[in-house]
C-alpha cells in the first residue's frame, strides 16, 4: 500500500476542515493487523500478574503506528485494566490509581496526535437483564470505563459503546434498560451511547430509550440491514441516529460488510460446509456499499461523523478501503481521512 506524503496529508486535513462540509474519520477496533507484534492489551491469565502499565505501554506502540498511517480514530481493548473489576481479585481494583501519571500521559498523546479513543465492553454488560446482581456488575463494569477514559483527561468524544443487553426482547427489557441507565452516575452515563442490535432492538427501540436517558445513538449498519422491522431506509436511519448526538460531540457509526465465504470445518475426519451468516463480519469492506452509504450523506449534507468499519481485516481492511474511495469515487475522497 502506498503512503501519502506530508503535504499531501497537509492539504487533506485543510480540505476536511472547510465548514459546512460532511467529513468522514475511519478508524478500526483493537487489534493491529499491519504490524506484526503489536499488542492491543496485556493479556496474561491473572497468575502472571497482568497490569494497565503494560496494557498502556502497548498502546503508545499503537499509537507510533496510527500516526505513520494517519489514522485518528481507534477503539482500546476492553480489558486494557486486567480483572480490574473481579470480584474475586481484588489485588486488581487499584490500577486506575497505580497508573494516574500514565493515564495522563496516554491521554496528552492521543490529544497531541488527534485520535478519538473509544471502549466497547464485552457482552457481559446488560443493564436490561431481569438479574440485579447482573445489572450491579454491569453498572460496575461501565464505571471502570469510564474512569479509565476520565484518567486519561479525554474529552466527551471518548465514548462507551454498550447494547441493550439480554433478559428478553420487548418493551420490558427497554424500561429494565431505562431504570438501570438512569441510575448510573451522571460522569458514567455522559459517556454512554448505544448501539442497535442485529436480532433485536432495532433502531427504533434505541432511539425510544435515547429519549428516556439521554444516551445518545450509534448507528451500526449491517445490524440495522438484519433488523429493521420498520423498514427506516438507511439515509433515514442515519439521520435520526445523529441527531442524537449532542452538537458538540461528533457522533460515531458502525459500519462493516457481511461475510459471504463458505468455511470447511472438519469433525471426526468428516469435512463439513458451514454456510456464512448475514451478522457475521467479513475480513474487508464492500467499498461500493461504504461509497453509497458516504455519497448519501455527502449529498444531503448530514453533519460529520466518524466510522468504525469492523472487520476482521482491522487497520488493513481501513486502509484498502481507503484507496479504494480514491480509486472508485475520488470526488469523494476530501471527505474521509
Amino acid at each position: 500500500m502506498t503512503h501519502r506524503t506530508l503535504p499531501d496529508r497537509q492539504n487533506r486535513i485543510a480540505n476536511l476542515a472547510t465548514p459546512n462540509q460532511t467529513r468522514i474519520r475511519l478508524g478500526f477496533p483493537v487489534k493491529v493487523l499491519g504490524a506484526p507484534g503489536l499488542r492491543s492489551h496485556d493479556s496474561r491469565r491473572w497468575q502472571n500478574s497482568p497490569h494497565l502499565s503494560v496494557s498502556l505501554a502497548y498502546l503508545r506502540d499503537i499509537f507510533l503506528y496510527l500516526e505513520r498511517r494517519e489514522i485518528q480514530f481507534y477503539r482500546m481493548s476492553g480489558q486494557l485494566a486486567p480483572y480490574l473489576t473481579h470480584p474475586d481479585l481484588p489485588a486488581f481494583h487499584n490500577q486506575l490509581d497505580d497508573c494516574s501519571t500514565e493515564l495522563a500521559a496516554i491521554g496528552d498523546l492521543a490529544r497531541q496526535q488527534r485520535v478519538r479513543l473509544t471502549l466497547h465492553p464485552g457482552f457481559f454488560v446488560q443493564l436490561s437483564h431481569t438479574d440485579p446482581a447482573l445489572v450491579a456488575r454491569s453498572g460496575e463494569e461501565l464505571a471502570a470505563a469510564a474512569s479509565l477514559l476520565d484518567g486519561m483527561g479525554l474529552d466527551a468524544s471518548s465514548v462507551v459503546v454498550i447494547h441493550v443487553g439480554g433478559g428478553g426482547e420487548g418493551t420490558a427489557a427497554l424500561e429494565r434498560f431505562v431504570r438501570a441507565a438512569n441510575l448510573l452516575p451522571h460522569a458514567v452515563r455522559q459517556r454512554l451511547v448505544l448501539e442497535n442490535g442485529d436480532r433485536q432492538f432495532s433502531l427504533q427501540d434505541v432511539v425510544w430509550a435515547h429519549r428516556r436517558t439521554g444516551i445518545p445513538v450509534v448507528l451500526d449498519t449491517l445490524h440495522h440491514r438484519c433488523h429493521n422491522p420498520e423498514a427506516v431506509p438507511m439515509l433515514d436511519a442515519l439521520k435520526v441516529a445523529l441527531a442524537t448526538w449532542p452538537e458538540n460531540v461528533c457522533p460515531k457509526i458502525h459500519f462493516s460488510s457481511p461475510r459471504t465465504a463458505v468455511r470447511t470445518l472438519f469433525r471426526d475426519g468428516e469435512a463439513r460446509i458451514q454456510m456464512p451468516l448475514p451478522h457475521q463480519h467479513s475480513d474487508f469492506l464492500h467499498p461500493f456499499e461504504f461509497i453509497d452509504v458516504l455519497q448519501a450523506a455527502v449529498s444531503a449534507g448530514v453533519r460529520s461523523f466518524d466510522v468504525m468499519l469492523e472487520a476482521k481485516g482491522k487497520d488493513v481492511a481501513l486502509l484498502r478501503l481507503r484507496e479504494q474511495i480514491g480509486k472508485f469515487a475520488p470526488h469523494l475522497s476530501r471527505h474521509v481521512l
